[in-house]
């Protein structure tokens, strides 16, 4: 090989090794340059929604098909390169479109910061109005407007199917066909988007602690109690649910507890009927198959866009024969709650009053007449008439 040809071959390779280290040096200023390379965005915050088990391919893809990053293969390299491709975290984010990689990285990492709405669920409400609030409730300081709902714990729907579900209900070891009564009315804090179950899991573990306190506190009262009307802890509790829909003073329950509990077991009082509105009420609402009187009765309150239950009883419903929990034609105990009570319904009817009442009327909207007698009973009801109440 001539002289000349040398060198032309030998500046062909150092050309070409000129060439490529000029390559993988840009190269590789591109990759260590890329974490910090803004998207090209307008700013726009774009939801996307990383769930449990994604692997990190999977969660890169997803990215750059929402057009929040490019080149998902750099984002992993990127990410390995961190040693976080296993510390990302599950949820839905925003995240705005013209982040650097290692900024969309970072909120990945980090998680979500968890939204918790705090709602308040009332005494003596059924579990369809208690699922009612839960589905409403909006975190705090937020008020939701059709042009801006606000995010929500879960569905009433939703709620209603778990609370009626056999092996949610066989779990708890609650009997019948719902989950009323084993509510705990209390104030609670729910993530976004918590389970359903999750959910009515915690309402029915605080009933269960709840309840379990009083009774233990309770041991001699409890005992005198199932062992005289033969229950067990349901119909303890089905009762407290009538008392605590009857109830309005606080020191009034007690004795609204003896007045049932007179009621089925005085030998002169026959036949032992309970004859109480909202047990009626309940039948007529809340069981998924009602009655003919019962559809009657809400046909009216949907016609007029009123929610169920909008109308006082007519005769029919106190006739109505076929609706297990009409304590006016049933005797005894309805099939189960009708409410879901608090603590001192629970414990008035464990340690009720000693009165000898059979009967009670409001006189007030804060108190009510007891009598002994029928004739007794009709004097307050016509003043209760009277009175314009």
């Amino acid at each position: 090989m001539s002289k000349r040809s040398f060198r032309v071959a030998l500046g062909v390779v150092i050309g070409s090794v000129l060439v490529i280290v000029l390559i993988v040096g840009l190269l590789v200023h591109r990759a260590l340059s890329y974490p910090d390379e803004r998207h090209a965005g307008t700013g726009k915050e774009v939801e996307v929604e990383i769930k449990t088990g994604m692997s990190f391919p999977q969660v890169s893809k997803l990215l750059a098909e929402k057009k929040l990053i490019n080149r998902p293969t750099w984002f992993r390299l990127y990410a390995m390169w961190e040693g976080d491709t296993t510390n990302i975290k599950p949820g839905k984010y925003l995240i705005k479109d013209n982040l650097a990689p290692k900024d969309v990285l970072q909120i990945i990492v980090t998680g979500v910061k968890e939204i918790t709405i705090t709602v308040t669920l009332p005494e003596g409400k059924n579990m369809l109005e208690f699922f009612d609030l839960i589905a409403k409730a909006c975190p705090k300081g937020m008020v939701e407007t059709p042009e801006k709902p606000c995010p929500h714990i879960t569905t009433a729907k939703e709620l209603e199917t778990v609370a009626r579900d056999k092996d949610f209900l066989a779990a708890h070891a609650i009997v019948g066909d719902n989950a009323d009564g084993y509510l705990f009315p209390d104030t609670y804090e729910f993530r976004v988007g918590e389970k359903p179950r999750k959910v009515l899991d915690r309402l029915v573990e605080r009933h269960q602690e709840v309840f379990h306190e009083i009774i233990t506190k309770n041991p001699k009262d409890t005992a005198k109690l199932k062992d005289k009307m033969h229950w067990s802890d349901r119909e303890i509790l089905t009762m407290a649910s009538i008392v605590e829909k009857e109830a309005v003073a606080q020191g009034e329950r007690p004795k609204i507890a003896r007045v049932f509990l007179n009621r089925l077991t005085k030998p002169d009082f026959n036949p032992k009927r309970l004859e109480t509105d909202p047990t009626i009420r309940y039948g007529c609402l809340v069981p998924e198959k009602k009655t003919a009187a019962c559809i009657a009765w809400n046909e009216p309150c949907a016609k007029q866009n009123l929610p169920p239950g909008c109308d006082r009883l007519h005769r029919a419903q106190l006739d109505d024969e076929d609706n297990p929990y009409n304590t006016y034609r049933h005797e005894g105990l309805p099939p189960g709650p009708i409410s879901n009570p608090g603590r001192s319904s629970i414990e008035a009817v464990i340690s009720p009053d000693t009165n000898d009442y059979i009967y009670f009327v409001a006189k007030s909207p804060t108190e009510h007449a007891f009598a002994k007698t029928l004739a007794e009973h009709q004097k307050n009801v016509q003043a209760y008439v009277k009175s314009g109440l």
